[in-house]
């Protein structure tokens, strides 16, 4: 029976609050790619079914295998690093050694159809003869790498080489000769064409070579990426190649090794590995007429992680058609392929360095994960005995990929719903014997603090998520039977609804030109129009200022200028806000609302609205417009004081004579911050007061004047208060 999912029934609308339901889909290819496989396969049209079944077939005990090779009679011919070893699988799974080298890796081997092993030692190494369980040296191509080694059908074996890019052809013992040089670093593929060539892939420039004899050769294909690491033959005459933006010879020559270490010392692997092949039956490497020695072993030469080259795919398949045209079949940014197997009806398997795994892409280009191995990197694919078989590296493994399996489970990414969220019900499309179960937690990573799997939920209309309010989920598919599968799943759920944050409040005098009384937006004022400036932050941090404490702004003036109030806000769940305004003077108990409702972030008004005196603003924001009332949530913040001062100082004098004259000054909502005197027009003069600080709203003082020349004489006397508001007084002496 099949169960589809209804139409999105939940969905994120823009606008709208995490409080607002919300649905978790996973719908396409790419959604579910992120997960983690076992047994289990996924189609490009983003389907989950059961997979093929994925058997080990076998643990070499090394960190990598680096090519396969069968042998006429079925058996199957492992090369392996960071030892140098060979190891020689029977199709039953029963393994032995045949092979150490003198070198830390193997990266080469072939086999010609009397069943006779060619192995190539790296680095500096040579190639080595393997039959009836003797070993000896062949060919020396005095290479420092040798990568590739064909046996073409005449009998004939190539050898692709680096750092100097050079093809050999060997025809016996001793007897080889450079067939043909790339002018590229390294040669790192090589494939009889079928029709008496050789194809030849390169690095660092991607080139595919077609050599059609001893120096003659045609460029094929000029990829955008640094190395053909593999190439295949297809039907009807065509060519797969498979382009690899880490450029894998690259970064195996850039590790150092050491080529006089012992072999069986134990070199430092970055991962523990348990050896598990037979230590029976061993071959030394020998030279004719020269005993068998221990052979020095090398420091293990690590896997790392393959560099993309920017600006370009990380690795892509091509196909070069008979008539020498070109498709791209795949590409990818995430993924290096090292693998490629073409089958005689166009199908093509191919292998990656993410978690292992083994696509399948049919010859209209539909692409299927068909098992993913959760090794670092599928190195190798060969077929045999009808069963693909997969090598490995992280750790050196083989495993056997047969008919399709009965059961599989796959596991989602992590699922991030930004809060504590309350989980809802989860839908999915399937057919056959399915189920999901689910986990939840508040780390990032499941760990012991998550809840454990919840019990299989089966989808009658949507099954009710049973794990803890958490902010991450987690689903696990389960697939039982060959018709098991699942597409579209959907999980319901409601964030918890975070409050605003307004991270601070300013309020500056705008010139008369303002427009009071409307909301201006962000404040746009300079600094060279606000001369008096202050803000408070949500930590009750003010601005920057000489001394501690948070001082009060004065504000000069209101009568000639405006007033502006803003405020930096923002929600954590990009709820659209709304503003309250308010204020309350000092020594009042009770807000007063300025402007209610406001969606914009600044509020003008006239600045003479408000008497002199000391006052708090107080912004209120609120997401109540996109959340219902039970989850609204609001913050308010408040000002630091600002003081508003219209009225000039009193000056009053209290007596004068044409020797001393003693006056005060007064004002309602400032401290005196200035005075001055000036006779007839003429310049001002600061006058100190009596007690020496200009620091009170009521100051004496006392103006000693020199002999003054006879006549009438206008004296004025001035005194400002810390708005800079100014009151004079006028005293004439005759």
């Amino acid at each position: 029976m099949t169960r589809c999912l209804p139409a999105l029934f939940f969905s994120a609308v823009a606008g709208l609050s995490a409080a607002s339901p919300a649905a978790w889909e996973l719908t396409t290819f790419s959604d579910f790619i992120k997960g983690t496989f076992d047994g289990v396969s996924l189609g490009r049209d983003g389907r989950l079914s059961v997979a093929p079944t994925l058997n080990p077939l076998f643990a070499s005990g090394q960190q990598a295998i680096w090519t396969l090779a069968t042998a006429p009679d079925g058996g199957i011919y492992a090369a392996t690093g960071h030892r140098g070893r060979v190891f020689r699988i029977e199709p039953t799974g029963a393994s032995r050694l045949v092979w150490t080298a003198d070198r830390p890796e193997v990266f080469a081997i072939a086999v010609d159809p009397r069943g006779v092993v060619y192995a190539g030692a790296s680095p500096n190494g040579k190639i080595w003869r393997i039959e009836n369980g003797q070993a000896t040296e062949y060919f020396d191509p005095k290479a420092r790498y040798i990568w590739a080694l064909v046996v073409a059908p005449d009998g004939t074996l190539y050898a692709g080489t680096g750092d100097e890019g050079r093809v050999f052809r060997i025809t016996a013992a001793g007897q080889g000769e450079e067939y043909y040089n790339t002018g590229q670093a390294n040669v790192t593929g090589l494939m009889p064409d079928g029709a008496g060539g050789l194809l030849a892939g390169t690095e660092p420039h991607g080139i595919l070579y077609r050599i059609t004899a001893r120096n003659q050769a045609f460029t094929l294909y000029d990829s955008s990426l640094p190395e053909i690491r593999a190439i295949a033959t297809g039907p009807g005459g065509s060519v797969y190649a498979a382009g690899l933006g880490g450029a894998l010879a690259k970064k195996v020559q850039s590790v150092p090794q050491n080529q006089n270490a012992a072999p069986d010392a134990t070199p430092t692997f970055s991962t523990s590995i348990t050896v598990t092949a037979q230590a029976g039956n061993e071959i030394k490497p020998t030279t004719p007429g020269v005993p068998a020695q221990a052979a020095p072993a090398q420091p293990a030469t690590t896997t790392a992680a393959a560099t993309e080259v920017s600006g370009v795919e990380r690795s892509a398949i091509y196909r070069i058609n008979s008539d020498n045209t070109v498709d791209t079949l795949w590409s990818s940014k995430e993924e290096n392929v090292y693998d490629i197997l073409a089958r005689p009806d166009g199908e093509v398997q191919f292998s990656t360095d993410v978690s292992g795994r083994v696509y399948r892409l049919t010859p209209d280009r539909k692409l299927t994960l068909v098992a993913q191995t959760n090794e670092q990197e599928a190195t190798r694919l060969v077929s045999s005995g009808g069963a693909t078989l997969v090598a490995t590296a992280n750790t050196g493994k083989i495993y056997k990929l047969e008919t399709s399996g009965s059961k599989g489970t796959w596991e989602s990414p992590v699922f991030d719903a930004s809060s504590v969220a309350r989980w809802g019900k989860v839908r999915w499309n399937s057919s056959g014997t399915t189920g999901l179960r689910s986990r939840s937690g508040n780390s990032l990573r499941p760990d012991n603090t998550w809840s454990p799997w919840s019990g299989a939920l089966s989808d009658n209309g949507g099954a009710q998520i049973s794990s803890p309010n958490a902010r991450f989920l987690q689903l696990k598919a389960e697939l039982t039977g060959p018709t098991a599968a699942i597409e579209g799943i959907a999980a319901a759920y409601l964030a918890q609804n975070n409050p605003p944050l307004i991270r601070s409040i300013s309020v500056l005098t705008l010139p008369g030109t303002a427009v009071a009384g409307k909301a201006a937006g962000n404040a746009t004022s300079s600094a060279a129009n606000s001369p008096y400036s202050i803000t408070v932050t949500d930590t009750g941090d003010a601005a920057p200022v000489a001394s501690t404490g948070t001082p009060t702004q004065t504000l000069s003036r209101a009568a000639l200028q405006q007033l502006q109030i803003s405020w930096q806000a923002d929600d954590p769940d990009g709820d659209r806000l709304v503003y309250d305004l308010d204020y309350r003077g000092e020594g009042e108990s009770v807000w007063k609302p300025l402007r209610k409702q406001l969606h914009e972030n600044s509020w003008t008004m006239e600045g003479d609205t408000l008497a002199d005196g000391r006052y708090y603003f107080r912004v209120l924001a609120s997401d109540r417009e996109v959340n219902p009332p039970p989850s609204a949530r609001e913050m308010d913040l408040v000002s630091s004081p600002v003081l508003i001062d219209n009225t000039p100082p009193l000056v009053r004098v209290q007596s004068s004579s044409r020797t001393e004259i003693s006056f005060d000054a007064s004002d309602s909502a400032s401290p005196i911050r200035r005075a001055e005197w000036s006779m007839d027009g003429g310049i001002w003069t600061p006058v100190a007061p009596v007690d020496g600080v200009l620091d009170s709203p009521l100051e004496q003082f006392r103006l000693r004047l020199e002999a003054l020349t006879p006549g009438e004489h206008v004296i004025l006397l001035r005194a400002a208060d810390a708005a800079g508001n100014a009151g004079l007084a006028r005293v004439i002496l005759r």
